[in-house]
């Protein structure tokens, strides 16, 4: 039996290219022909399958699934627990990613059905279960998850809460 010294802290395959200031942190896995951009942190226990393309600046928090063919953007956040998706109608065997485009945040414990694409500077909310395609500046909440408002008015939330502590 091995012991805890023996264990692997990550696996980062030796096909992955991986980008400056990435900080990957333990038991957290990278799979084959995945690109992860400059200053992109990827939290523990989190898994990225194969060819996966993460922009720079982009925060994946820990217990994170991205699976593979998905393509986030850059600045991007996704919480704690967060899932995607890649087959939706399992077990099919015809794969297919999630599209998450530029400064997008994906709320903790979010679901995101396969082939879904998330629009630029979109939020959704944690606990969202996101069956259809989310527009540009918009907020999405429930399951399934549907519009509530825009960024702008997160924006203003976000501001309001920061200034509120």
């Amino acid at each position: 039996m091995a012991s805890v010294r023996e264990m692997v802290d990550n696996y980062i395959s030796e096909k992955a290219k991986i980008g400056k200031d990435v900080k990957i942190w333990h038991f957290a896995y990278v799979g084959d022909d995945s690109q992860i951009g400059d200053n992109v942190k990827i939290g523990s226990l989190s898994h990225v399958d194969y060819d996966v393309r993460v922009g720079e600046n982009t925060m994946i928090e820990g217990l994170v699934y991205i699976p593979p063919l998905s393509r986030i953007g850059k600045n991007v956040f996704v919480g704690p627990g967060a899932v995607l998706t890649n087959d939706p109608y399992p077990p099919s065997g015809k794969l297919i990613g999630v599209t998450i485009n530029d400064n997008v945040i994906i709320g903790s414990r979010a679901v995101i059905k396969a082939g879904i694409r998330i629009g630029k500077n979109s939020v959704v909310a944690m606990g969202a279960v996101v069956t259809k395609d989310v527009p540009p500046d918009t907020v999405v909440i429930g399951s399934p998850a549907k519009p509530m408002y825009s960024r702008q008015e997160y924006d203003k939330k976000q501001l309001d809460w920061k200034n509120s502590i």
